[in-house]
């Protein structure tokens, strides 16, 4: 029995660890925010891009703890690699998970690390590394993801061979609601693979009945009652293979295969009557998908074998011409993609907004080419190799975009050098006077501040007089000095009234001390006040100054550098993308020459049938197929 492939949707439905605040957490980095707005609307690149830019900046700061992300700082590091993976960047991502295995975080939050780190590794296909991280799960596991990691345990068991082990892995799970589609599916195949047939057909019709309402598990019940039904056919129950494969949707996915199988059924125990009702309907399908253009052979050869020659050449004409037009749809197929055509109705705006655009190519009049590659374009490799080639179409478009923003920058920094340089001579020239009558300032208040400090130990009341008090004293001084030695009355009566006035002043500056004193301080503090407004508005003109240069002087070698890194990028994108195309359109090409050899066996059989079919119905007479 040919090998039948387990699911991997599971994994792929999985959804990756939440990003952002916890819950209930409010969100207080706008920057990490507009992150995260980005990577919900899938933009993962503009959302690195944001992030990266902001962690760097929290990592060269001096005090970090100050700056708004450190509320987020964890959340932050953990959703690069979140970002990283969903845009294939999984060595990056590899990397940054592995980041929080081994920093100091909480035993849950290690664990959703180490199963994230273990998908990436199977996902790549690195399944002995996978297993050995799954081995580093230990204690509380996250509820959320309980099931899912022991999921993607059983998926690298069958990987590597160990489908007995992946039985006993699975058979647990299936209560789970958000897997018992994959569960049971999975399990038959598992048990099939451990050598046990008759286990694994009735898993595999439990997996086919049950209750299903989302596309993807409808489609998982699909494809079970299509394997057990080929298992059952395989095997010669060809009743309970009808059963299975009448259980396949007519509309879903595996409607034609299953169509087809059915009709083998009925006719591998001659009932080719029967066998023309599912026939019927599928040759009636698209003729480039391939199990149509095996009913187009099918249901001439059920008429041939009921004895309808007639009917049989006729069909098989109808075969032979249709296979004619479809060989003419390969060759303009492979003319289209040899011109470039292929790329570039791949390259449309709808595969980034519509993850379901490739099954609308059929109907795109101007892409012929994607006729016979639907199923080539549906799998995992060829969507892998097509996204790389948008990313990098879109990474040629936002190096572009980058190239022209430098150009902005240089216009920008020349204008802000015409704005500022006929401004900053004559500001320079009053900063250097202000500068040098503040310097003054700050002497004279540090001199009446050395002065009050020292009159604390050594008391000079004359040092706190007035202004009145000290006119007076130099008017006294003056008096008594004009007396002289005089000894006239009027002399002696003025320098007594001059001692007098002297002792009043000298009575109020000692006996007022402390309260001056005090007074003093108080006023050396207002003063220390104001100056320490004029130092700030200092320092901010300062600042402003160095601003006013730093806007526009520095940056040319800086933007050359970068001018040139994004020219080395966009060859290199160039490059890139030329081999990427030549690759697809390369493996594109082998598979519609595959089909196209398929359709001239094909045609050879119809030729060689259509003419035996001629034959039979002549020697047979006019008249008996009504017979």
């Amino acid at each position: 029995m040919r090998r039948i492939p387990y699911l991997l949707i599971g994994v792929g439905l999985v959804s990756g660890l939440a990003v952002g605040p916890a819950a209930g957490a409010d969100l207080r980095d706008l920057y990490f925010g507009e992150a995260l707005y980005h990577a919900y609307q899938g933009q993962y690149f503009d959302a690195l891009q944001r992030l990266d830019s902001e962690l760097a900046q929290y990592h060269g700061l001096d005090e970090p703890r100050l700056d708004t992300l450190h509320f987020h700082i964890n959340d932050a590091e953990f959703s690069v690699g979140d970002f990283e993976l969903d845009y294939r960047m999984h060595q990056r991502a590899g990397r940054a998970v592995k980041a929080v295995l081994e920093g100091a975080v909480d035993e849950s939050v290690r664990n959703e690390a180490a199963y994230r780190l273990a998908r990436i590794q199977f996902q790549k296909d690195q399944l002995d590394d996978a297993l050995q991280t799954l081995g580093r799960i230990r204690g509380k596991v996250p509820e959320r993801i309980a099931d899912q990691v022991e999921f993607l345990r059983a998926n690298i068991d069958m990987a590597t061979g160990h489908p007995g082990e992946a039985v006993e892995v699975l058979r647990p799970l299936r209560n789970d609601a958000s897997l018992a589609g994959f569960v049971a599916y999975n399990l038959g195949i598992a048990l099939l693979q451990d050598g046990q047939p008759k286990e694994a057909i009735e898993q595999l019709n439990k997996a086919g009945t049950l209750a299903a309402g989302d596309p993807a598990s409808l489609a998982v019940r699909d494809k079970s009652n299509l394997v057990l039904g080929s298992m059952l056919f395989e095997s010669g129950d060809f009743e309970r293979a009808k059963q299975s494969l009448e259980r396949v949707r007519l509309e879903g996915p595996f409607s034609n295969q299953a169509l087809l199988r059915a009709g083998w059924t009925e006719a591998r125990v001659k009932r080719y009557a029967r066998a023309l009702v599912p026939w019927g309907l599928l040759v009636e399908r698209e003729p480039t998908d391939a199990a149509v253009q095996e009913s187009m052979l099918a249901v001439p050869n059920a008429y041939a074998s009921l004895n309808l020659n007639g009917r049989a050449a006729i069909m098989y004409g109808r075969a032979l011409e249709q296979f004619g037009k479809q060989i003419e749809r390969v060759d303009a197929s492979i003319a289209s993609i040899r011109e470039g055509r292929f790329l570039k109705a791949l390259n449309r705006e709808e595969s980034r907004e519509d993850e379901t655009w490739v099954i609308r190519l059929r109907s795109l009049p101007e892409a012929p080419d994607t006729y016979y590659l639907m199923e080539l374009m549906a799998s995992h490799d060829f969507q892998t190799a097509l996204h790389n080639y948008l990313d990098l179409e879109d990474l040629k478009d936002r190096l572009g975009a980058w190239k022209t923003s430098l150009d902005a920058f240089v216009d920008i920094i020349r204008l802000r050098r015409q704005n500022y340089e006929p401004l900053l001579p004559e500001a320079d020239a009053q900063f250097r006077e202000l500068d040098s009558r503040m310097r003054l300032r700050l002497e004279q208040r540090k001199h009446l501040a050395e002065r009050l400090q020292a009159m604390l130990t050594a008391p000079r009341p004359g040092d706190l007089a007035t202004a009145e008090e000290r006119m007076a004293g130099e008017r006294l001084a003056l008096i008594e000095k004009q007396g002289g030695g005089s000894g006239r009355p009027e002399a002696l009566e003025l320098r007594q009234r001059a001692a007098r006035l002297r002792g009043v002043i000298t009575w109020r500056l000692e006996t007022e001390y402390p309260e001056r004193l005090t007074a003093a301080h108080a006023h050396l503090k207002e003063l220390t006040a104001d100056v320490d407004a004029l130092t700030r508005k200092y320092d901010a003109f300062v600042r402003s100054r160095q601003a006013a240069t730093h806007s526009y002087a520095g940056y040319d070698v800086r933007i050359e550098r970068l001018r040139g890194s994004v020219d080395e990028a966009q060859q290199r994108v160039d490059t890139l993308m030329t081999q990427q195309g030549h690759l697809i359109e390369t493996v594109a090409i082998d598979q519609l020459r595959i089909r196209r050899d398929r359709l001239v066996t094909q045609q050879t059989q119809a030729r060689y049938a259509v003419a035996e079919s001629y034959d039979r119905a002549a020697r047979a007479g006019p008249g008996a197929e009504e017979r």
